[in-house]
Order: C-alpha cells, then structure tokens, then sequence
C-alpha cells in the first residue's frame, strides 16, 4: 500500500523535526511559506524546524531564513 494512498488531493499537517517529519494528518502535500506552491509529501525536503514551515526549494528555504533574520542580507 502507498503511503499517500487514499489520502486524496489535500493538504496534509505535518509536525517539522530535525532530519525527519511526522505526518499529524494525512494529505498528498504541504503548501510552501513562501512561493505557495504544492509541494508533494514524497518531494518534501527542505524545512524549518524552528518556524514550522515547508518551502519547496533551497532558495525559498534561504529567502526565510533572510526573512526571519536569521541570517544577514548580502550585497553583491
């Protein structure tokens, strides 16, 4: 049986943890914070633990980071 078998075309609410996520309600995506983009469940890599966010990409997990201050803007 798939994991995401019968869970249909909707969000899923997941709890963010270092390395790893637990599934708190079943779903075939999260939403990215930043793009808002669909982020398919098997495709999910890149989140913060700390703001409990999915992003879809190292970029968008970087423009976060940036947000939230947590690192320092830097001009080229």
């Amino acid at each position: 049986m798939n994991l995401f078998e019968g869970h249909g075309n909707r969000e899923a609410k997941i709890r963010y943890l270092d390395g790893d996520f637990q599934i708190l309600m079943p779903g075939s995506y999260v939403v990215c914070a930043m793009t808002g983009k669909h982020i398919a469940l098997d495709e999910l890599r890149y989140w913060s633990v700390a703001r409990q966010e999915p992003y879809t990409d190292v970029i968008s997990s970087l423009e976060a980071e940036k947000r939230a201050g947590a690192l320092p803007n830097q001009k080229r």
